[in-house]
């Protein structure tokens, strides 16, 4: 299985798992966290957005989980199978090795419709005994509607059992016999070399009965895990390949994929909810929605390696979702897209390591965040650029959003980290509404598109003045007009999105002053003002990227190179990360895995790959990275 060097040994009674000791599994409506005691402590059935069913994760004693292990201590490491998101665990103990493999099936790749997944709702555990023998605890004890009571657990046959309450139904199926108790299954199976054993929890709504006929056979489990395999393998081997660190892109891609709901082409930000940004303090919010910010960045990158299917399927959501007057543009939206996301707070949770409270909705849904209208036509250029159709219907949408930059850009906003303070007159949301503008125009003028070309050329032009002068009047680009003593991170777009050139004298005095008040061991914080909020928060991975970023284009290739050394670190043992990273530790923090991080390691890797081999554009040119990453990848290397 090609895993990764380094056995930890595990003293059972002793684990708690933190946020970076857990790996992914998914079948792109949902997504479960797999921990180093073998422990499913978060899933949510049937989408991302879903009720969990385990939640251990937001607290030990309440929220349940699903776990296989040995009983004795055991040595541990684990790695996915190669290309795919199916994960498997060695627990190595004095007797025997057992392999645990972990995935959410799906069916076999479709060739004629790429972006299509086929789910089953269920986990898929498969116990494989490789040598010697051991004895192995299987613990089923969901806890439905985020751990707010304890179901009904009843046996309906020697292999099957039936998990009842509420509005949920999860139907266990097993090639081995599972004890059903009146809150969870406790068994301890004895094994031996050779032995080869599935197990599958499947949701269903409450009103569904199931007999013991109707749950899958062995074939049928077996089935599944080749077709689950065989799906990830053929969807891997169809991105760009890039010889550099292919490993790392690869499963950043993967990541991506799996955040990806199929049925509408939506990304959530992250599959989890109130992941602590910081380890007992109050920055916890549920991220399992879609942002507009974060989804087009997100296909940017997924354009970049060559996958045009997702790109397609998100210009579908957001056709549809955002239907209408352009004006109504939310900043995020439900996976299907709803657009009303009440914020709740879940008293009864302890949260990760006692990190309260635990949200779920999003009370910054109705922010005025001025970035998200440059993103779409940020990204809607990309799209077109990769050879993207765009129809009548969708430049009225594209037009009117432009119109509104012209109307509101010189309002304040809460920004692009949503700050629950009051409203500043941000850089990077006026770098986004330039952004906007000036991708509307060259939409317009290179497809002979109809639009108020001459208003939109003027408040650009006003655009470029406030930021070149007013907000960079001190030498450099702070976090607001308003903050000219502070740095922000998001102003290491200024070069990104094609504003200056990559090694003009402003664009320079920001990295060197970004890097002198907020990088900290090579993990760089979004800001350091107050922003509402009691405590702080770890380094923003994100941040580090574009800081990566900002030294490749601008020609500092020695300290580029050493930054990725650091950041690649940071990844855990199966390549995930997490929102940020305490500098000191390199402990994990904030939902995770982060759609984010991975998205810039993507194209952050795009852009070294082109200075190594000198493609960068000339010195002194300003030029948009995407851009430049996406005609660089599909063109001849």
């Amino acid at each position: 299985m090609g895993a990764r060097p380094g056995n930890v040994s595990v003293p059972l009674r002793a684990l708690m798992n933190r946020i970076q000791d857990y790996a992914l599994i998914g079948d792109c409506h949902s997504m479960a966290l797999v921990g180093k005691d073998g422990s499913v402590d978060w899933a949510c059935f049937p989408r991302f957005d879903s009720p969990s069913v385990f939640a251990r994760v937001l607290d030990a004693e309440r929220g349940g989980f699903f776990r296989i292990c040995p009983v004795d201590e055991f040595q541990f490491r684990r790695s996915y199978i190669e290309a795919t998101n199916v994960l498997v665990s060695e627990f190595e103990t004095q007797t025997g090795i057992l392999e645990l493999h972990d995935l959410m099936p799906v069916g076999a790749f479709d060739s004629d419709r790429p972006a299509h997944v086929k789910t089953f709702n269920s986990i898929l555990r498969r116990l494989v005994c490789r040598s010697g023998e051991l004895r192995v605890r299987v613990t089923l004890a969901p806890r439905f509607e985020y751990g707010s009571f304890t179901p009904r657990l009843r046996s309906t046959s020697e292999l099957t059992m039936e998990v009842v309450g509420g509005a949920d139904a999860l139907w266990v199926s097993a090639t081995v016999p599972l004890k059903a108790g009146q809150e969870s299954s406790d068994t301890v199976l004895a094994l031996r070399a050779g032995d080869d054993e599935y197990m599958e929890v499947s949701w269903s709504d409450s009103f569904v009965e199931r007999a013991p006929g109707e749950h899958p056979s062995r074939p049928d489990l077996e089935r599944r895990y080749a077709e689950t395999v065989g799906f990830w393998q053929e969807w891997s081997r169809r991105g760009l390949q890039m010889e550099l660190m292919q490993s790392h892109l690869r499963r950043s891609a993967l990541v991506l994929k799996a955040l990806t709901y199929a049925p509408t082409g939506a990304v959530v930000a992250a599959p989890t909810t109130s992941l602590p940004e910081e380890i007992g303090g109050e920055r916890n919010w549920d991220y399992r929605y879609t942002w507009i910010r974060d989804t087009t960045l997100t296909l940017i990158s997924m354009l970049v390696l060559g996958y045009r299917p997702e790109a397609d399927a998100f210009r579908q959501w957001l056709r549809r979702t955002s239907s209408g007057r352009a004006q109504d543009l939310q900043i995020m939206y439900g996976i299907d897209g709803r657009r009303s996301l009440p914020e709740i707070e879940l008293s009864h949770l302890r949260g990760h390591r006692d990190s309260k409270p635990v949200r779920i909705g999003n009370g910054a849904v109705k922010q005025l965040q001025l970035d998200a209208y440059g993103s779409i036509l940020q990204a809607v250029y990309v799209y077109a650029r990769a050879g993207g159709t765009l129809t009548g219907t969708n430049w009225e949408f594209l037009r009117g959003l432009a119109n509104i930059v012209v109307e509101r850009w010189e309002k304040p906003d809460q920004g692009i980290w949503e700050i629950r303070d009051e409203p500043r007159h941000f850089i990077h949301s006026k770098l986004l509404c330039w952004v906007a503008l000036d991708r509307a125009l060259r939409i317009a003028r290179e497809r002979n598109l109809e639009g108020p070309t001459d208003v939109w050329d003027r408040e650009r032009d006003r655009l470029f003045q406030y930021l070149t002068q007013d907000c960079a009047r001190h030498g450099w680009f702070p976090q607001a007009v308003d903050r000219p003593e502070h740095a922000d991170a998001s102003c290491l777009l200024v070069p990104a999105m094609g504003l200056l050139p990559p090694n003009h004298p402003l664009v320079l005095e920001t990295i060197a002053r970004i890097r002198k008040d907020l990088e900290r061991d090579g993990l760089v914080y979004r800001y350091l003002s107050t922003d509402g909020l009691r405590g702080h928060e770890g380094g923003f991975l994100l941040c580090s990227f574009w800081l990566l970023d900002a030294l490749i284009h601008s020609r500092q290739l020695d300290q580029a190179e050493a930054l990725l050394e650091r950041l690649l670190k940071l990844e855990n043992d199966v390549g995930l990360y997490a929102e940020e990273a305490v500098p000191e530790s390199g402990e994990h923090l904030g939902n995770f895995p982060q759609a984010f991080t991975h998205m810039a390691l993507i194209t952050s890797l795009a852009h070294l790959h082109a200075a190594r081999n000198g493609a960068l554009p000339p010195e002194g040119e300003a030029y948009d990275f995407a851009e430049f990453a996406l005609k660089y990848m599909r063109g001849p290397k």
